[in-house]
Formats: structure tokens, sequence, C-alpha cells
């Protein structure tokens, strides 16, 4: 039989443990009592050790990457800069400030594969780059970095085989509200692994932004198209 004082002392401590966990909310949201955590059977990492696949951030041209579109300034990933934020710890940011996730539908083994494409990586763009060209790293080792060719022909920048993205429900750098999306995205840390320091409560990912056709309907309906665009399921 277990002693009534012990018995308080683990109500006591289980109670501490969830008003810790229920502020574990999205730097910049201001819902925080909205979100609570996974039980800790759901923090388990996907690919502790994920089979070769990914050419090196720096191959060279007669490698087997395919020749893809040539892209602008502002449209690659410039620099893999490790970095700490409140409440998550440790994060991978790119060049402006930005959290860096991984997806739990694309695959490390055989091969590695990104399977975020059309609407998905509107919401989730993809840290690409161009074909010889290399990030600056901070905080990130060279041999962690590499990249995979794209459906479309793009160079996706990969930590420790995993594709990487950003997120465009994050509005200001340092922001994570990501985490967890769809139980399948999640912080990615500098070596490649889930970062479970913080774990809220599933959520749906934001609606990929619409086109110009898409806004003129709605438009032209009252809006009517994009509320029914905002209340559906998405499935990444």
């Amino acid at each position: 039989m277990v002693p009534e004082k012990r018995k308080l002392k683990v109500v006591g401590a289980s109670i501490a443990a969830a008003f810790a966990l229920t502020g574990c909310a999205p730097a910049g949201l201001d819902n925080a009592s909205d979100y609570g955590a996974e039980p800790a059977a759901n923090a388990v990492d996907a690919a502790a050790t994920p089979s070769p696949g990914a050419e090196p951030a720096d191959a060279e041209e007669g490698d087997d990457a395919a020749e893809g579109p040539e892209l602008s300034d502002e449209e690659v990933t410039t620099e893999l800069n490790a970095a700490k934020v409140k409440r998550m710890g440790e994060t991978v940011q790119n060049e402006d400030g930005f959290v860096l996730y991984r997806f739990d539908d694309d695959k490390v083994k055989p091969e590695v594969v990104s399977n975020c494409n059309d609407d998905c990586a509107k919401v989730w763009p993809p840290a690409v780059i161009n074909k010889g060209e290399k990030p600056k790293l901070d905080g990130v080792e060279a041999s962690a970095v590499g990249t995979v060719t794209r459906k479309d022909g793009t160079l996706q920048l990969t930590i420790d085989k995993w594709p990487v993205y950003t997120y465009i429900g994050d509005t200001k750098a340092g922001q994570w509200k990501g985490q967890n999306v769809g139980k399948k995205w999640f912080v990615i840390t500098p070596d490649g692994k889930k970062n479970l320091t913080c774990l809220p409560a599933p959520s749906k990912a934001v609606a990929p932004p619409a086109d110009d056709e898409e806004e003129g309907a709605a438009n032209e309906s009252g809006g009517d198209a994009a509320a029914d665009d905002a209340g559906s399921d998405y499935s990444y």
C-alpha cells in the first residue's frame, strides 16, 4: 500500500508537470492555454540511423544531381545557423532567423525523398540552393548537410538526410508555430533529430496562399470560397 503522504506528493508533482507543459505554446501565440503536451510515446525519433542517400551540399559538377532551375538570391537558403529559442531550445535557422522543420512523410531510406510538393510546398517552403553552392554554417556540422533533388528539379538542403523547410505560419524570426502540426512536422536540431523539448497539442497547417484567380473568385463571392478553404483539413 502506498502511504497517503507519498500519494499526495505524486499527485502534486503530476499537477505541476501539467501546468509546465501547457505553458509550452510557440513564441508569438497568445492562446498558450490551448496548448498541451502529447504523451511521451509520441516523442520518438522516426530515424535515428538513416541510410545514405542525400548528395553532399558541396557536390562536384560531375555528380549525379540533376540540373535544376537557376534560383534567385531571394529564393535560396544561404545560411544554416544553430540557435536556441525560448521554451524550445535547439533549432536550426536560415539567414533570416526563421526556424527550420523536418517532415515525417519524407523518406531517408533506401533513398532520400522530399514528399512535400505543390500546395504543401506553398505552406512549407523547402530550403533550396543552386547546384554548386553551399550555405554558410554556424553550429551545424558540414558532414551532416547535403541536398536532395526535388520533384521540380530544385536542390533542397538536408540535415542528417532529412529535407528541411520553413513554415509560412511563422511570421517572425524565431517563431516555431509549425511544431507538431499534423503530428508530422517538427523543429529540427543541428544534428537532424526532432526537437521534442516542447510539444504542443497537434494542430492543422495554415491554408496555402491563394493565387490571383482564387483571390478574385473569393472576393466576387463575398469571401465564401476563402472561408471554406480555411476550414479544410490539410494532410500536410
